[in-house]
């Protein structure tokens, strides 16, 4: 394939023996490299999704190659523009595979430092416009690369928070899909207007936005920072437990998505890592032999990412993450699903009588679904149960579960002995709250971002940045309070204790604590199904319902001039 193309190419540039032997060997090698590079990108594809260990060196290996090749078309630029013809948009090819294996790499391993890297690349492509040479070619597929490419752009800068650039580049992204739309006829333009349509939705998902005093719009990243997760007192007796892996599945009918992230997988992702650091200063590039030590406490948990899985797919990936959790880890299941409710009535009380939560169905189990609807005692197929988490209880599992059939999951029985948490959605929202569902649910969106699910139910729409610093602190105040009321209390389950030595799962109880407070406390919010619950339960009097932590919503609704919207004397509506 090589000797092929290079007569290709130097035909061009008159006769083969006039080239000088190093320029031809230059042109030899590049090719050499540009094959090789392409080969190991395209076998990426084939490596298994799940498992952590079988992927790394075929990664380090594509590195290497990508490395190679780009230093080489940098030191080589003038010979190959003048005997292979060297194009810009070529270049722009190269950048975009290294930036698509630094996302990549990131998914698999969780490191947000990589997202940064992907950044840069991508970035590279559009200061140096490489491909700005595309659209006088007369070739569609070169213009849906440069498509494609926008795309992947915009995923990363969502992920970093970079806002003010998703609007540019969703604007160019506009731009071009027009013209190609407008120069070749062809099928795929109602797919590239969805696109555009589906990262417009999620730029506006965010029910409340937070001003600088010349009205431009405050990002905030949710994140775990270096004060994020409260403090744990000395002398706190803790679990020594640590979060090693988690699975979030988005199954919601009609949720903001982008790319295969719903707006909930989005949010609870970024509750899940920690502020992305300067790659370059932290550890070499991924794939390189003599990696340094990476910095103390930087780890991410590893996370799977699935978007409307079918049963078998969550299985698989359920069974990899349980198979490779190391000694004194836990497993995070996030479930942001629609509900399944039992279609036959059921005697029994079991973990298959409840319902659970949607899971895709594959067309292939048509004749599945047609026997199941014949009897009524059929349980449901495309459905996750909470008896299909049993089996995965022999380890800590940490589960949260946001739909409209939560309380399946409130059955749960601790069968093991290890530690085991679900925290469960309301199933309900007050119907002045439920027209909100389609940009994300309120209680993620409590875990995620708690300040802005708390103005949301105030009824607030925006604010000045000074003032919503000013509730962050008193937050944290919050926060460090309900550590507290958790660790001191005398009849909480152990289970919630043991889990309390990672952060992570730290800030996430300490904000669902929080959120059924802040509900319990809300006049609008009055029906039992408008509440989060837990398994096992917490002791209400010791933290959801604490008089403490009561004044303590009071005082920021306060802050906020919102005090009206909650119950004053609120122990005595009960």
């Amino acid at each position: 394939r090589i000797d092929f193309a290079l007569k290709e190419i130097m035909s061009s540039g008159g006769a083969e023996d006039d080239i000088p032997q190093a320029e031809r060997k230059t042109v030899t090698d590049f090719c050499y490299l540009l094959d090789k590079s392409k080969q190991l990108f395209n076998g990426l594809r084939d490596l298994p999704q799940y498992g952590q260990k079988q992927w790394q060196s075929y990664f380090g290996r594509t590195f290497d190659v990508y490395t190679k090749l780009w230093k080489f078309q940098q030191q080589h630029r003038q010979v190959l523009d003048n005997r292979y013809g060297l194009k810009r948009w070529q270049i722009g090819e190269i950048a975009s595979k290294i930036g698509q294996l630094y996302y990549h790499y990131y998914l698999r391993t969780s490191e947000t430092s990589y997202l940064n890297e992907a950044f840069s690349f991508y970035s590279a492509i559009r200061q140096r416009s490489y491909y700005s040479q595309v659209n006088k070619e007369d070739r569609p597929e070169l213009v849906v690369k440069k498509l494609r490419y926008y795309a992947r752009f915009i995923v990363v800068c969502l992920l970093l928070n970079k806002m003010d650039v998703v609007k540019d580049l969703v604007k160019e992204l506009s731009d071009e899909i027009e013209d190609y739309t407008h120069r070749f006829n062809t099928e795929d333009q109602v797919e590239w207007n969805l696109v555009l349509q589906e990262v417009a939705a999620f730029i506006e998902a965010d029910p409340v936005m937070v001003l600088n005093d010349d009205n431009t719009i405050v990002i905030t990243s949710n994140r775990l920072s270096e004060t994020g997760a409260p403090l744990l007192e000395q002398g706190m007796i803790v679990g020594q437990l640590a979060l090693a892996d988690a699975l979030i599945i988005g199954n919601c009918n009609n949720q903001v998505k982008f790319s295969e992230l719903t707006i909930d997988m989005f949010r609870m992702l970024q509750a899940l890592e920690r502020e992305p650091m300067n790659l370059a200063s932290q550890m070499n590039k991924p794939g390189m032999q003599e990696t340094t030590e990476k910095p103390a406490r930087r780890e991410n948990p590893h996370k799977y990412l699935l978007y409307k899985p079918t049963f078998s797919q969550l299985y698989t990936f359920l069974a990899a993450s349980f198979k490779e959790l190391p000694a004194n880890s836990v497993l995070l299941i996030y479930l942001s699903a629609t509900g399944v409710f039992p279609s036959g009535r059921s005697d029994s009380e079991g973990p298959y009588d409840f319902g659970g939560v949607l899971t895709n169905s594959n067309r292939d189990i048509i004749n599945g679904d047609a026997i199941h609807k014949r009897n009524q005692s059929y349980k449901e197929m495309h459905c996750l149960h909470p008896g299909d988490l049993y089996p995965f209880t022999r380890k800590p599992l940490f589960i949260i579960v946001d739909s409209s059939n939560s309380v399946a999951y409130k059955n749960f029985t601790n069968l093991f002995g290890q530690p085991l948490v679900c925290l469960l959605s309301p199933t309900a929202y007050p119907k002045a709250l439920q027209d909100q569902s389609q940009r994300g649910s309120l209680f993620t969106l409590f875990l995620n971002n708690p300040l802005m699910a708390f103005l949301f139910v105030s009824g607030l729409s925006s604010m000045r940045r000074g003032l919503w610093d000013k509730c962050q602190d008193y937050l944290r105040k919050i926060n460090r309070d309900i550590a507290q009321l958790l660790t001191h209390s005398r009849s909480i389950d152990q289970s919630f204790l043991q889990f309390f030595g990672d952060e992570f799962l730290r800030l996430l109880l300490t904000r669902f604590i929080f959120c059924s407070a802040t509900m319990r406390m809300h006049k609008i919010f009055r029906e039992t199904r408008n509440y989060p619950e837990s398994y096992p339960q917490l002791p209400r009097d010791e933290t959801v319902e604490n008089p403490h932590l009561q004044k303590h919503i009071l005082e920021l609704a306060s802050i906020l001039d919102v005090r009206n919207v909650f119950l004053e004397n609120t122990l005595d509506d009960y």
